[in-house]
C-alpha cells in the first residue's frame, strides 16, 4: 500500500521561504519519477516540479529559479524548497509518483496522492 504524507506548509509573507516534505511508504522514491503539484481554489491541479530516477529535474516556468526539488533516498522523502514566494504560489501542495514518468499532464489520472499541505503567501 502506497502512502504519501506531505508536511511543511504554512503562512508566509511574499519573499519568504518554505520547505515542503513528502514522506513515502510502499514505494521507493529512488525508483520512481516523483512530482510536486499544486491546486489553488477554483483551478486545476498543476505540475510544479519533477525529479526523475536519475536525478534530473523539471520545473514549471512559474517557479523556475525559485523552487528546488530534491529527495533523500535513505529517508525515502521528497522535498520542495520554495524561495522568493509570491501570493500566486498560494495553493494546496501535493506529491505524487508519475506513472512511466510521462509528464505532469492530466494528474487527475495518477493513482496515488497524499492529503496535501497548504501554502499561503500574503502580500
Amino acid at each position: 500500500q502506497v502512502t504519501l504524507v506531505e508536511s511543511g506548509g504554512g503562512s508566509v509573507q511574499a519573499g519568504g521561504s518554505l520547505r515542503l516534505s513528502c514522506a513515502a511508504s510502499g514505494l521507493a522514491l529512488s525508483r520512481n519519477c516523483m512530482g510536486w503539484f499544486r491546486q489553488a481554489p477554483g483551478k486545476e491541479r498543476e505540475g510544479v516540479a519533477v525529479i526523475d530516477r536519475d536525478g534530473s529535474t523539471w520545473y514549471a516556468d512559474s517557479v523556475k529559479g525559485r523552487f528546488t526539488i530534491s529527495r533523500d533516498n535513505a529517508k525515502n522523502t521528497l522535498y520542495l524548497q520554495m524561495n522568493s514566494l509570491k501570493p500566486e504560489d498560494t495553493a494546496m501542495y501535493y506529491c505524487a509518483p508519475i506513472p512511466y514518468c510521462r509528464g505532469v499532464d492530466a494528474p487527475e489520472n495518477f493513482p496515488y496522492w497524499g492529503q496535501g499541505t497548504q501554502v499561503t503567501v500574503s502580500s
